[in-house]
């Protein structure tokens, strides 16, 4: 198993288009990606301008077809100057899970 975790920060005041965004890739990895295995969003507890991302993939092409889909193609588009700084990206492989 794989996963990303990226961690994004919006614009003071784009905090809700840049939610959406992310959303609509969820909807995407819902509909469209049976290989990815979860497409979390998080906000920060006490920065509302910081959000973060939490995704499990089967394998590295399952990772690589959510990275090289349309949807991730638009997110970026559309978050390009609403994002306050760079995204950033950490790939990992999974060594233990534990779900309650």
């Amino acid at each position: 198993m794989l996963s990303i975790t990226a961690i994004l920060r919006a614009k003071p005041g784009d905090e809700a288009k840049l939610l959406s965004a992310l959303l609509d890739v969820a909807a995407h990895v819902s509909a469209n990606e049976p290989d990815t295995f979860g497409f979390h969003v998080s906000r920060d507890l006490e920065d509302p301008t910081v959000f973060t991302t939490y995704e499990r993939f089967a394998d590295r092409a399952a990772m690589d077809a959510h990275n090289a889909s349309d949807a991730v193609a638009r997110f970026f588009q559309a978050a390009r100057p609403i994002l306050d700084g760079p995204v950033t990206l950490h790939g990992c492989e999974e060594v233990e899970a534990v779900t309650a």
